[in-house]
Formats: C-alpha cells, sequence, structure tokens
C-alpha cells in the first residue's frame, strides 16, 4: 500500500490521502528495519490503520466516480 500511495503522490501530488505520508514511512520501516517490526505493531495496522485507510480510499473512488461521470456526461450532451 505504501509502494502504491508513493506511486500515485508522483504521478498527482494533488490527491489528497489522508496520512500518506505516514503510511509510506511505515512501508519503508517494514522493508528497510524488518529487524525492528514488532508483532503487536503489525498487528494494530491491520486492526486500527487498514479499515481507515479502506474507508479513505473508498471515499476517494467515490469521488472520483462523481467527477468522471460528471465529466462524461457533460461531455455526451455537446
Amino acid at each position: 500500500m505504501g509502494e502504491a500511495i508513493n506511486r500515485i503522490k508522483k504521478t498527482d501530488s494533488s490527491v489528497a490521502i489522508p496520512n500518506a505520508r505516514a503510511i509510506i514511512d511505515t512501508r519503508n520501516r517494514i522493508i528497510h528495519a524488518y529487524d525492528n517490526v514488532h508483532p503487536e505493531f503489525l498487528w494494530s495496522l491491520v486492526k486500527r490503520h487498514i479499515p481507515e485507510l479502506k474507508y479513505d480510499i473508498e471515499r476517494i473512488i467515490t469521488e472520483y466516480e462523481e467527477i468522471y461521470n460528471r465529466d462524461n456526461l457533460s461531455d455526451s450532451s455537446n
């Protein structure tokens, strides 16, 4: 997820993903300092942060779908 968010931010920095920097930093910590990552930390991500991220991503997708549909409807009416 951290890598995907990093790529999205590099492609379009205007995309507002809550806690993007923290997610990217966590990804880097897990990948590069895995010997210092405790199971309790990972479990807290699964239980608390992943559901929050899911909600945020679903909201972003809905917003982009609305923009896409609005733009396409206005284009097709011309």
